[in-house]
């Protein structure tokens, strides 16, 4: 628990600070009562909480499960993912708007060349050249840019957020296919030992020792056992195709995955991570641009309703023939001019409200998204101590239950039991082994999901 209480805790003094900092529009709007909250939520943390030294080395999700095979699936998918690929191409037209946005503070120059005909006055050509640049004294078009600026930053999240979800969706499906060859395996051998048991079964029948009751049973096992193992290997087989298929190839080059019979190592126990602030979350990092390019935009719209300064200069030439109009012999002439918004019926007003309107939504959903990530923090950590507990006490049942197979399996060659109870102890020892493996997988789960929710990303 104290590693559950430093990390909230500094989750929620970092990002309270973050939210306090910017805003100055609309954060003196935000209720007493949200302040109110967050603040019992630190009081209730920093109650318990101890301070622990700071791990300065810098830790991957993909860290978490140490595969080398797994990298090849890892390095394929980032290249060839569609969804991966989308985001990028929004990062590029987010680069784009910003160009669009930033051309702005530069001057416009364009040229013009007009050629005329006239019954009575022969032909005339008009040349020109003008140059116009909008005066930023309200610091209306650097805002307008600066809030470019920052979309682009909250697009270069969201690109990290599909980056880490990516790799999270790579690392569960080959843990998916670790446990499934796992569960194929395991039921394997409780087939095997029902084609044994069987045909311990049926020589005692013949030799007049047994009841057809007895046969019966254990044929009956084992046509169980032979579906689930048709059912388990086709649900590896799937598995394995929708590994392939994260890669974003269908029919993909590589191999399909060859998994070992036991799980991969991870990182363990979990008090060897360092400790985490959460500042890494990209959804977090992408709701605070948001707030700041909104925030930013609202400063625009309302200096749009202030005077706006220009000046313009041109050079215009006219002749008789177009060689002798490309500005031989000019004319020039520079204008400044100012202007300013009388009456619109209100719409720059309602554009200034919406503005500030919106940037106090990006407000709140910084907030309900820093408070999901404290509760997906909570409820990981929460999660691992659980599943260890489970994962102890299934080890302990399971040691027994092999015990117990063993002794029985003498006392029914003693004939001091029967075959239903040599096969209920066989059937309970392979379905513990089962649950401790799902167990375990569940396990490595959680870890993937606590790495996301404290921010861990994959390297660029």
């Amino acid at each position: 628990m104290t590693f559950q209480h430093s990390i909230i805790a500094l989750v929620l003094t970092t990002l309270v600070g973050c939210s306090a900092n910017d805003s100055a529009n609309f954060a003196s709007q935000a209720t007493d009562a949200r302040n109110q909250t967050i603040e019992r939520m630190l009081q209730q943390v920093t109650q318990s909480t101890v301070t622990e030294p700071e791990n300065s080395n810098t830790l991957l999700l993909t860290d978490l499960v140490h595969v080398p095979a797994l990298n090849t699936y890892l390095d394929t998918a980032l290249k060839n993912s569609p969804s991966l690929q989308q985001s990028i191409v929004a990062l590029k037209i987010a680069y784009a708007q910003q160009g669009v946005t930033s051309a702005s503070r530069l001057p416009s120059v364009n040229a013009g060349f007009n050629a005329q005909n006239e019954e009575e006055g022969g032909d005339s050509y008009n040349a020109s050249v003008t140059v116009s640049w909008e005066l930023d004294v309200w610091q209306r078009i650097a805002d307008s840019s600066a809030a470019a600026s920052k979309d682009v930053a909250a697009t270069q999240a969201s690109l990290e957020i599909a980056q880490n979800l990516l790799a999270a969706n790579i690392m569960r499906g080959w843990l998916a296919v670790n446990v499934n060859q796992q569960l194929l395996d395991i039921e394997q051998r409780n087939l095997a030992i029902n084609i044994q048991n069987e045909t311990l079964v049926l020589e005692r029948y013949q030799a007049g020792l047994g009841s057809l009751e007895e046969l019966d049973s254990a044929k009956s096992n084992t046509a169980s056992s032979r579906a689930t193992v048709a059912q388990y290997e086709e649900t590896l087989a799937q598995s394995k195709r929708s590994l392939v298929l994260l890669t974003g190839q269908w029919q993909s080059e590589l191999d399909m995955p060859e998994v070992a019979a036991a799980f991969p190592n991870v990182i363990n126990p979990l008090d060897t991570v360092p400790v985490q602030n959460m500042s890494g979350r990209p959804d977090l990092k992408q709701a605070f641009f948001n707030i700041e390019a909104e925030s930013l935009r609202t400063d625009a719209a309302y200096k749009a309703m202030l005077p706006s300064f220009s000046l313009s200069a041109s050079l215009t030439d006219i002749a008789e023939t177009p060689s002798e109009a490309l500005l031989t012999n000019p004319l020039w002439s520079i204008l400044g001019q100012m202007s300013a918004p009388l009456f619109q019926g209100g719409q720059l007003k309602a554009q200034a409200e919406i503005a500030q309107l919106t940037a106090e939504k990006s407000f709140w959903v910084y907030q309900e998204t820093l408070l999901n990530a404290v509760n997906e923090v909570e409820n990981a950590i929460g999660q691992e101590s659980a599943l260890t507990l489970q994962q102890n006490h299934l080890t302990d049942a399971l040691t027994s239950a092999k015990r117990s197979v063993v002794s029985y399996e003498q006392k029914y060659r003693q004939g001091l039991v029967d075959i239903f109870d040599l096969l209920t102890v066989q059937q309970q020892a392979y379905t513990l082994e089962a649950q401790l493996s799902n167990t375990t997988y569940q396990r490595l789960l959680n870890r993937i999901e606590l790495g996301l929710a404290l921010g861990l990303g994959v390297s660029a």
